[in-house]
């Protein structure tokens, strides 16, 4: 019941990040086209991308809860590659439009209302800050994921802030396509870098840090073990991971050393983060079509 008060919580508050996010994003789109500032509609996509991430993580951490059924049989956990799909996708394409618009500003810097960037970059500090504060101490790695996208928010209207109290005493309206290049820049080089990411997990890569030689080589370490081959781990959202592995072992074996050596597998990948976990015995003598007949015969005793 806990764990269900706890998920409960944690949609509840990314949905409220959601609708304050997405609210401000128009805000700002409406402040960045009134004071003509760049780095302000750079700053909006940055939180257009944040809002369709928070839309996601509130509809996709419902739905990718479903329990497995005949047609998806490890459940729906990859639907959340989707989100981070389309929030890629989105950062990158609205990061390429803003370049577009700033890096000619460079040559031909255009005035802006210094008093108004400095009054939507405090709302942004504000609303941005208010969304950390509601999902801080939250549990699920969505939650976690966009807290961190909205403390880099936080920064980045700190530095609109700094920009707008530096041009109500100096008129330099460089600094405005600069600011919003560098935000840009930054966007979406981690845009670029989830959308690496996500195409990786689509492709059933090994998660990011596992030693996949490493943990083959302890599982051949176990006694009783002859050898391994199939040894795949790849993960459903890049939260949950898939094991799979065929251990070949000794002849005349009992049952008890084998769920033994099962033991001592599980062991070793307990730290994997896995959601399912396959690992078929073979034996010298017999082929994988047979494994599940000669463990039968150990169970009965015969």
């Amino acid at each position: 019941m806990s764990g269900n008060h706890d998920h409960s919580h944690s949609t509840s508050n990314i949905r409220l990040a959601f609708f304050l996010n997405l609210s401000f994003t128009i805000f700002e789109i409406i402040g960045g086209l009134a004071t003509n500032s760049i780095a302000i509609l750079s700053d909006a996509v940055h939180d257009l991308g944040d809002s369709i991430s928070l839309g996601m993580a509130w509809f996709l951490g419902n739905y990718s809860e479903k329990d497995s059924n005949q047609k998806y049989t490890y459940g729906y956990r990859r639907y959340s590659l989707l989100g981070a799909l389309i929030n890629s996708a989105v950062l990158v394409g609205g990061s390429i439009f803003v370049l577009s618009e700033a890096i000619p500003r460079l040559m031909n810097p255009q005035s802006f209302d210094a008093q108004g960037m400095v009054l939507v970059a405090i709302v942004g500090v504000l609303v941005n800050g208010a969304a950390v504060l509601r999902l801080r101490g939250t549990s699920s790695m969505n939650a976690e994921v966009v807290t961190w996208h909205l403390l880099e928010d936080v920064l980045g209207w700190v530095a609109v802030l700094v920009v707008g109290i530096v041009s109500l005493f100096i008129d330099l309206p460089i600094l405005d396509p600069i600011l919003s290049i560098l935000i840009t820049l930054y966007v979406m080089g981690n845009a670029v870098q989830n959308l690496r990411k996500t195409v990786m997990l689509f492709l059933q890569a090994s998660p990011q840090g596992v030693d996949m030689k490493a943990i083959d080589e302890q599982l051949q370490k176990i006694e009783g073990v002859k050898s391994t081959h199939h040894t795949h781990i790849w993960s459903l959202d890049g939260e949950h991971n898939v094991f799979t592995s065929h251990f070949v072992l000794s002849d005349g074996m009992n049952f008890a050393t084998v769920r033994r050596i099962k033991r001592d597998a599980r062991e070793i990948i307990k730290d994997l983060r896995l959601e399912h976990t396959t690992i078929e015995f073979e034996f010298s003598d017999a082929d994988c079509s047979m494994v599940e007949d000669v463990v039968a015969d150990e169970v009965q005793g015969k």
